[in-house]
């Protein structure tokens, strides 16, 4: 959606609620220029986490492997 600046201080909170409700970005025309009103798609958790390396053998090792001494009830 294009509206003017205008329109946008007519209408602010409106337009807002709809750019988080719908996804659809705004587009403002200002002075010859076009400024977007995008609502921004949180991260999820798993894609901040950090990439770490910290085991010293292979994944079957570790499938493989007798835990059965270190548990106790």
């Amino acid at each position: 959606m294009r509206i003017t600046a205008s329109k946008l201080r007519e209408n602010i909170y409106k337009i807002l609620d709809q750019v988080l409700e719908t996804g659809i970005a705004v587009e403002v025309e200002r002075k010859g220029r076009t400024l977007r009103i995008v609502a921004e798609r949180p991260s999820s958790k798993l894609s901040r986490l950090e990439k770490r390396r910290f085991l010293n053998c292979g994944p079957d090792e570790i499938v493989h492997c007798d835990w059965s001494g270190e548990w106790r009830p």
